[in-house]
């Protein structure tokens, strides 16, 4: 029986302001600049700025913006790497009750153009270097926005395309601004847009409460504190940057921004400004374990590792775990606001051999802190399957750090909602010790003879081949057997010649031969702008294949 308004409990005990404020992850720099002021929170090259300086740019910048008339439910979009200008938006558009869209840099005019459209951006905030693409995206747009541009001192010059520069626009708001903040932590605070794959990309909508839950959970699992240094080797415009945009103020940290993720920047930037973590997709530790030796440098320090997006194999975190770097494991989606589950490690994994070790670190784990619950369950049924580490289901998620839902789309909403969960589309299983391995994307299994293949399985197996650097599995139409395994391989710069052969020979050493790829294809593997292997492409590649 619940509490109704007859219950003593609530009698004479309203909810007033004084005793509930809506949550918001902008409460986290109003706090951080009254307690660390003079602390350097924000990095970016020569440029250095305070907690104080911080908190009086955002509210400059949101000062500024409500003088041209954006206010609640408004959306104000930007196009920037990781840039200040980026970062303070984070802070000066939720402030104001706005909708922040950030927008993916890789994308073509066409996609912008949707975005700024759908999204209804009244501002865009557009970095000089990004100038081509987004002045044609402007011609297909309607009603076009206010452009401001940003011109970055670490960025290369490019061509005006907006009405006011964004120093100037910063310059004249108030720095003593009150900025209204949301009126109810359930409003919209962000607008991130899926990949589109299959038709227009849906617009994901984030609310104040979520993020600043799902911030807080990743500050206290990735063990962020006030000498935390952060480096910006994720995007910002890829689900608020896992919102760590919020995490790392939150816990009092400094942010380092930088544009480009190089091997060439990074390490010399960890050990500059003593960098403790960084985030990143398998391909961002990839490209450091990969890097020329002349470039890797060692720390005497700890430098913690966040990854996912895809699920990273073992022999990347076994790789990264010997040159020095902790890993963290997390998993989740756009929709999950970043990170959902996080591989929690145990005491007793640190007395297993490396490869033991990195085998148990490589599984997606268990619920972050925030998220309400997590299962593995019947797409059909929404009931939980057996933790048997067996049996075949779809990743569930449940709770306050899930999104409001797509923009305009009732209909993906509803279906992404069904039996009263998110349905993430990823295939996994539930283990006895309570943690979830994910086994392939509902897409992405392979059905052989009537036997489902684990394209991550199969992943795995070919990563610990000593010439293999990327690789990708997907379906590949079979006249037999109705799919087969189609691998797609790039190889390690200066390894031994390695031939399509002697993949097949060391897969079929190691894995059962049904599961051996029986088409192998050398070259560079598609990636979004996040990392993630584009598999749709090498899936529409292997049909090619088949024809040809």
């Amino acid at each position: 029986m619940t509490a109704g308004a007859d219950s003593p409990f609530e009698r004479g005990l309203p909810r007033n302001r004084a005793n509930h404020v809506p949550l918001t992850p902008v409460a986290f720099l109003e706090r951080s600049a009254l307690v660390w002021p003079g602390k350097v929170a924000v990095r970016h090259g020569r440029l250095a700025y305070t907690y104080r300086e911080f908190e009086a740019r955002c509210r400059r910048l949101a000062a500024a913006l409500a003088a041209r008339g954006v206010g609640p439910g408004d959306t104000v979009a930007v196009m920037a790497p990781n840039v200040p200008a980026l970062l303070e938006a984070h802070y000066a558009v939720p402030a104001l009750g706005a909708v922040l869209n950030p927008l993916n840099v890789r994308l073509d005019p066409a996609t912008i153009a949707f975005i700024l459209q759908h999204g209804r951006a009244k501002v865009l905030l557009t970095d000089a270097e990004f100038a081509p693409v987004v002045a044609a995206a402007l011609r297909d747009v309607a009603a076009p926005p206010l452009v401001v541009d940003i011109d970055d001192p670490e960025g290369p010059p490019g061509a005006r395309v907006g009405a006011i520069r964004y120093e100037d626009l910063i310059g004249e708001g108030d720095p003593a601004f009150a900025w209204p903040g949301p009126r109810d932590e359930w409003d919209a605070l962000a607008l991130l847009y899926t990949s589109g794959t299959t038709g227009d990309p849906k617009g994901v909508v984030y609310h104040h409460r979520g993020a600043y839950l799902n911030a807080l959970g990743n500050a206290l699992a990735f063990r962020l504190s006030p000498e935390s240094v952060y480096l910006w080797t994720l995007p910002m415009f890829h689900c608020c940057g896992w919102t760590y945009t919020w995490a790392v103020t939150a816990a009092g940290g400094t942010h380092v921004c930088l544009r480009r993720v190089d091997p060439a920047l990074v390490f010399p930037a960890i050990r500059d400004h003593r960098v403790t973590h960084l985030c990143g997709a398998p391909i961002v530790l990839t490209l450091l374990i990969h890097a020329p030796d002349a470039v890797k440098l060692r720390f005497a320090h700890a430098v913690d590792v966040a990854t996912g997006g895809a699920a990273p194999p073992s022999a990347v975190i076994e790789a990264m775990e010997a040159m020095g770097f902790r890993v963290t494991h997390l998993y989740g989606l756009t929709e999950s606001y970043g990170p959902a589950t996080i591989c929690a490690p145990q005491d007793d994994w640190s007395a297993l051999p490396l490869p033991a070790r990195a085998q148990r670190m490589a599984r997606q784990g268990v619920a972050m802190p925030t998220l309400g619950e997590l299962q593995v369950g019947d797409p059909e049924t929404g009931a939980p399957v057996p933790r048997d580490g067996r049996t075949l289901g779809e990743v569930m998620l449940r709770g306050n750090t899930i999104m409001k839902g797509y923009l305009g789309n009732p209909r993906a909403t509803a279906a992404a909602f069904a039996h009263d969960w998110y349905h993430s589309g990823d295939l996994a299983v539930w283990h006895p010790d309570n943690y979830i391995e994910i086994k392939d994307r509902s897409k992405d299994i392979i059905i052989t003879g009537g036997e489902n293949v684990s394209s991550l399985e199969v992943e795995e197996c070919l990563y610990r081949h000593p010439a293999v650097m990327e690789a990708a599995v997907v379906a590949r139409p079979d006249a037999k057997w109705g799919e087969s395994p189609c691998a797609f391989v790039t190889v390690k710069p200066g390894a031994d010649p390695v031939t399509a052969a002697d993949i097949v020979g060391w897969c079929r050493a190691h894995i059962a031969h049904f599961k051996v790829p029986q088409t192998v294809v050398f070259g560079p593997l598609p990636k979004t702008a996040t990392g993630k292997i584009q598999k749709f492409v090498l899936r529409d590649r292997a049909r090619t294949l088949d024809s040809a």
